[in-house]
């Protein structure tokens, strides 16, 4: 590899119009991509719909699974490796090219031309696909951003860029409750003519102004952690499946040696990245305190957030629109509608919190996000499951407020703790911690309610089917069967009952048919079960945004200096520039570098 020009970020800073571009195309590119990893779950019934395939069919569940959680398995194994290949090749590059590959993806998911298990089979694949593309964006993002700005500017770029991130996830249930009742092919066919734009702007626009180190693919680390990722993700995604007469696979050999496997290979990877010379995950970083310490917040608060979107669902789709009358065919849109509070809170603070912890620091907004969001899921908690929804707007909007106090500051701190040379492969890590948290999150949360129905659901669903004139004998079986199943019911907004009666339906009194199938019957019979599966599962979110407000405290949360502040000489940038290249590549040497340095002269790092 031939030795790259190392530029250092003080110039591009003061660059005005380039940082507000990088601003806008990274902000283009982070709201794309995360209105693509939840747009599919809104628009799930109509998908599945329009390709002729019975989701609550077992033989099925697994094309299920893969459509909602495939896009965030490939970005979390693989944002890492795409933030070192930005650190060796061009941040700008590598994020270009996941535009370009994320656009090409989402054209060849909408023109699916097979039908069935093969046009599942094809959906799946591409989603994979896009999100090869979806992990370039959000690996270098972030670093893009750090590179542009200077320290006492980047809490303010780095919120928008996070509100992209965070809002993109909520809008995208929006915007496929819009388009999928139209046609299905809309959901992914919406974000083509934004990744042309995105595509051609980044490469015209674009360039490299932070530091590029030589340096070696660390192939070992990557086939490790990918491996070990991999399949603890999979053990995951295939463990809230029934097996064996259980109501979850946890139990299933499968599901433990990917479990157990993956975890072992994980430990495995931990090794050989403290004697390889360029690792993937640069242990040394951990040393300090705001870099671990943040991360552990920021996986924290994605456990929460990814679990509450799911509940959310699950509880307006599946429960409370039937019971106002909703058709179950409309609940995928105004499920989204209903949910708007917490994306206007979010979006009104975010940007806020993170100019003024630019000014005043990180840590008390951090802190203090965290604890708003875990009393949000309190109140939550206290809540009816036919609740009064103004009531239910403003704890939304109070749980948005808290993420975006917490976010923006969040990503701030974590992105100014790093060495210049390892902004990419830090971000990535961050993104990683992240996105596999809400993999994460879909396991726990799926499971904690599959565990809280499955205590009072067959007697619950047992009684309310014998009292409609189902005969006793097959009332009981159907009161037998997977949680799973009604979940997956609920959060598709479909009504089970005719499925699960079958011809037996037809025998039954009309009066009897006739409340067997409307609105308010399944809803009703579920709620309670439901109610404490809810319980359980914003408890656990109540304990990880604690555990996240106290990780926060211990991070140093202090006030950026201005870049003019922390390096004065034009003398010492080119030094210092022409010093990285010849020093050992990496973000070890970085920061032995950064130790050995005098006081009040850090080559390498911004803070």
């Amino acid at each position: 590899m031939t030795p790259s020009t190392v530029t250092s970020s003080v110039g591009p800073a003061a660059d005005s119009r380039y940082k507000w571009i990088a601003l806008s195309n990274t902000t283009l590119g982070m709201l794309i991509a995360t209105i693509n990893s939840s747009i599919v779950l809104i628009a799930l019934p109509d998908i599945f719909r329009g390709i002729h395939v019975n989701p609550l069919l077992p033989e099925n569940t697994s094309y299920l699974l893969w459509m909602m959680m495939g896009f965030l398995v490939v970005t979390a194994v693989l944002v890492v490796s795409f933030g070192r290949l930005g650190d060796m090749f061009g941040r700008a590059r590598m994020y270009n090219l996941g535009f370009a590959i994320f656009t090409v993806s989402s054209i060849f998911l909408a023109i699916t031309w097979f039908d069935g298990d093969a046009a599942a089979i094809w959906l799946i694949s591409w989603r994979i696909v896009q999100g090869v593309g979806g992990a370039f964006l959000m690996a270098n993002s972030s670093a893009i951003l750090t590179d542009a700005f200077p320290a006492d500017q980047r809490g303010l770029a780095l919120g928008i860029n996070g509100v992209a991130a965070i809002a993109g996830s909520f809008l995208g249930l929006l915007v496929g409750g819009l388009v999928a009742p139209i046609h299905w092919n809309l959901v992914f066919l919406v974000s083509v003519p934004f990744g042309v734009i995105g595509t051609i702007w980044a490469y015209l626009r674009l360039r490299d102004t932070g530091v590029r180190r030589r340096a070696r693919m660390d192939w070992w680390g990557n086939v490790t952690f990918a491996v070990g990722l991999v399949a603890v993700l999979v053990g995951i995604t295939y463990g809230i499946q029934p097996y064996d007469g259980h109501s979850m696979g946890w139990s299933s050999p499968m599901v433990l040696c990917c479990l157990i496997g993956g975890v072992l290979v994980l430990v495995a990877f931990v090794f050989i990245e403290t004697w390889v010379p360029s690792p993937l995950f640069d242990l040394h970083l951990f040393a300090n305190r705001s870099f671990t310490f943040g991360n552990i917040a920021n996986l924290m608060s994605s456990i929460g957030r990814g679990g509450l979107q799911f509940i959310l669902i699950i509880w307006l789709q599946g429960i409370w629109l039937p019971q106002h009358g909703y058709n179950f065919e409309q609940t995928p849109l105004w499920s989204a509608i209903y949910m708007i509070p917490i994306t206007i809170g979010f979006l009104l603070t975010a940007p806020l919190s993170g100019a003024l912890s630019d000014r005043l620091g990180t840590k008390w907004f951090t802190t203090t996000g965290m604890l708003i969001t875990a009393g949000t899921f309190a109140a939550l908690i206290t809540m009816p499951v036919d609740f009064r929804y103004p009531v239910f707007a403003v704890v939304l909007f109070l749980n948005g407020v808290g993420m975006g106090m917490f976010s923006s500051p969040n990503r701030a701190e974590v992105m100014n703790s790093l060495p210049a040379d390892a902004r990419g492969s830090g971000s990535g890590m961050m993104t990683t911690f992240q996105n596999a948290a809400m993999v994460l999150s879909i396991g726990l949360f799926f499971s904690l309610m599959i565990s809280g129905l499955s205590a009072h659901l067959p007697a619950t669903m047992g009684a309310g089917l014998t009292a409609n004139g189902v005969p006793a004998v097959q009332a009981d079986q159907i009161a037998h069967l997977p949680a799973v199943a009604v979940l997956f019911a609920a959060f598709l907004g479909y009504n089970p009952v005719e499925q699960l009666l079958g011809p037996q339906l037809s025998s039954l009194p009309p009066a009897d048919q006739n409340t067997l199938t409307g609105l308010d019957f399944f809803p009703h019979l579920i709620s309670g079960p439901f109610a404490d599966g809810l319980t359980a599962a914003f408890t656990f979110a109540i304990v990880c945004c604690v555990i996240g407000a106290l990780a926060s405290l211990f991070t140093v949360g202090r006030r950026p200096q201005p870049a003019a502040r922390r390096l004065e000489d034009p003398e010492e940038v080119s030094e210092l520039a022409g010093a990285n290249l010849d020093a050992s590549p990496g973000p070890v040497a970085a920061v032995r570098k950064r130790r050995s340095a005098p006081a009040g002269r850090d080559p390498v790092s911004p803070r």
